[in-house]
């Protein structure tokens, strides 16, 4: 059974000018490097659909939906923050986008796929209930792990982010549902300056300084989410993959090298295989570094693909 491999054309088109790191040819160094990969054979593509209003709801006010529609402009570009702007294809963009969780959930959940991977932007998790930021402006992760919960009935889901900025959004739209335990690693203190102080038994942040390099986090991420992760079962496992921890990358202060992707997939997925069963749902977030975003992302998806055949 093959990994899917899902994006969408429209999500090339959201351009938010070259001053913001969160450009379109991020998209297209992951395609070049996975097509250039021993990956393919492995992976079926397909074509994100739009997330329906119902969707979005599950996780986001509904003023802030009608917000979001009515601030789509017809010509230019007009900002939802200072880090978070709209031209007229970002609305297309960000329904595919958390479209592609939704239909990563339902191909894992339906036996189509033993797991997807979203190449797709906007990315999400700094998205609150109400709140547009950090170049986010729907969920995704959020989108896909409620409708998993809610069509699907799973109990308990695992949201692994190791983007190298804390996922504000995903703790604000989880902080009271026990059947999500959310496990989030990020440079502290650093944008969006929030986690730190999270005291929960279902989210589990761990501030990670500046330097800290991926054999100073391993140790943290067994200390802190192994032992949790064995006692939660979950059924399901989500990724928030940002790749902006690597060293080469100006947007942290993170020092993560491509083998280190490779190594947290693999812990991850092998500590939580049994109650998964490998249904597996990765969905891209940070990461800035052209030269390097390909290789993060090939090491991350190998490891994937590899696991979820056994």
């Amino acid at each position: 059974m093959k990994t899917a491999l899902i994006s969408h054309p429209d999500c090339l088109l959201h351009d938010m000018g070259h001053a913001i790191p969160e450009i379109p040819e991020r998209l297209t160094v992951i395609d070049q490097a996975i097509s250039s990969s021993d990956l393919m054979s492995q992976l079926q593509q397909y074509v994100a659909p739009f997330a329906t209003k119902d969707q979005l709801l599950r996780v986001h006010d509904p003023e802030y939906i009608d917000y979001i529609f009515m601030s789509s402009p017809k010509t230019g570009t007009i900002p939802l923050d200072p880090d978070t702007w709209m031209n007229p294809y970002t609305l297309n963009a960000a329904l595919h986008a958390a479209g592609a969780a939704v239909l990563g959930v339902d191909l894992v959940m339906t036996g189509k796929s033993k797991a997807a991977f979203c190449n797709i932007r906007p990315p999400g998790h700094h998205a609150e209930r109400s709140t547009a930021m950090g170049f986010c402006i729907f969920n995704n992760v959020a989108v896909g792990v409620a409708h998993a919960l809610e069509h699907y009935g799973i109990q308990r889901i695992a949201i692994i982010d190791f983007d190298a900025h804390h996922g504000n959004g995903i703790e604000n739209i989880f902080l009271n549902n026990e059947k999500v335990l959310y496990c989030s690693s990020f440079e502290h203190p650093f944008y969006p300056f929030s986690g730190a102080d999270t005291i929960s038994d279902h989210i589990l942040n761990i501030p990670l300084v500046a330097g800290t390099d991926g054999k100073d986090v391993r140790p943290k991420m067994q200390e802190h989410w192994y032992q949790r992760l064995l006692e939660f079962k979950p059924e399901m496992l989500f990724f928030a993959a940002g790749f902006d921890a690597f060293y080469q990358d100006v947007m942290s202060d993170l020092m993560f090298q491509v083998e280190d992707y490779a190594w947290m997939t693999r812990e991850i997925i092998q500590l939580t295989q049994e109650s998964t069963q490998h249904r597996i749902v990765s969905l891209l977030e940070g990461g800035y570094a052209l030269g390097g975003l390909g290789d993060c992302v090939v090491a991350h998806l190998r490891e994937i693909c590899h696991l979820s055949r056994k």
